[in-house]
């Protein structure tokens, strides 16, 4: 949830968050998204559940498309679990239904057109930095 963090990797855009139940949630595109055409902001959203470091629920909106965003809002939770000292799993879990377009997208199926890897490459650059200090895409 630190915008410093969040931008270190996947689409490298800053977060703000409310961490609070009807908190709003706001996602920015990166200075690179926006030399490529993006609006300012790619997805908002408002705080359903938080209970740092363990679980984050959000309400979560694509808006930097108007298809996208007329899907409506879908339903995305966090959950860290401390498996040992050191090691933990992260369960991510993206709740689509009603969003088919959306679903497609964070598949990964229109990266040919620019879209970027979905939730797979995201979750990758993350898994990378955390091991290397370095994401994958640079």
């Amino acid at each position: 949830t630190k915008p410093e963090w969040v931008a270190r990797y996947g689409y490298g855009g800053s977060v703000e968050y409310d961490l609070r139940p009807g908190g709003p949630f706001t996602a920015y595109t990166s200075a690179e998204m926006r030399e490529h055409g993006a609006p300012d902001v790619a997805i908002d959203g408002e705080v359903i559940e938080a209970d740092p470091p363990h679980k984050l629920v959000l309400s979560w909106r694509m808006v930097m498309d108007e298809g996208l965003a007329a899907e409506g809002f879908t339903r995305l939770t966090y959950e860290i679990e401390e498996l040992e000292p050191g090691v933990s799993k992260l369960t991510l879990v993206h709740e689509l239904e009603g969003a088919p377009r959306l679903a497609a997208l964070l598949r990964g199926d229109f990266e040919a057109e620019g879209a970027g890897g979905g939730w797979s490459w995201v979750l990758s650059d993350l898994k990378s930095l955390l091991e290397t200090g370095s994401k994958l895409s640079g």
